[in-house]
């Protein structure tokens, strides 16, 4: 079974308060989710992979690290495209897909209508991201996308979940594991986090 590793880290809990208010208007919404992210990434990247490489310092030739393993940011559209910036900020070299999920109106399954990925799947660390993991079907949809596509490292790297949404992405795809900045009480009766952000996307954007 996946991990979940949700933060205890001050900074990432104040700053999720921050969002949480009602109060809080786009321009700081936005700006803190992407906060919010970059010190998510920080952790979430601990296991890339590295190489050995020799350089020449002001002092002398050395053997040191370098990353010899690709990034590549996956926002879930829209909302994902929220957290992108921290993270790309913090790793400038990732790449970023983009997928597009939209619920059939009759069946409710999620349905694909955009998918674009960098080259190198298969071989690159995967984070697919979404501030909100609330029924987990978006999530597993765009998991189910990238395993089609060759994908062997995918992790799922959200703001709030709700456990419904932690079960249902386990049991789907039990070789992914979930990091949270925090794991929320439960859906209410309109699906949404409770006590949740609201519509993130709808936040971020100034949408309604």
């Amino acid at each position: 079974m996946s991990k979940v590793h949700v933060f205890d880290h001050p900074l990432i809990s104040h700053k999720l308060t921050n969002i949480r208010k009602e109060t809080t208007q786009t321009k700081d919404f936005r700006e803190t989710v992407n906060e919010i992210a970059g010190l998510m990434a920080y952790e979430i990247t601990r296991d890339l992979k590295l190489q050995p490489v020799q350089i020449k310092t002001p002092v002398s030739e050395s053997i040191q690290q370098e990353l010899a393993q690709e990034v590549f940011i996956i926002p879930i559209l829209r909302a994902g495209l929220g957290m992108v910036d921290g993270i790309h900020r913090l790793i400038p070299t990732a790449k970023i897909g983009h997928v597009g999920i939209y619920r059939d109106e009759e069946t409710l399954e999620p349905k694909e209508y955009f998918a674009k990925f960098p080259q190198g799947l298969e071989t690159a660390m995967n984070l697919v991201v979404d501030p909100m993991l609330a029924t987990g079907g978006s999530a597993i949809a765009a998991i189910d996308m990238l395993k089609k596509r060759g994908a062997k490292t995918i992790k799922l790297v959200c703001l709030v979940g709700a456990p419904e949404g932690v079960n249902a992405v386990q049991l789907a795809h039990p070789d992914v594991d979930i990091y949270l900045a925090n794991l929320d009480e439960c859906l209410n009766e309109k699906g949404y986090i409770v006590p949740g952000l609201g519509d993130a996307g709808d936040r971020l954007f100034g949408t309604k």
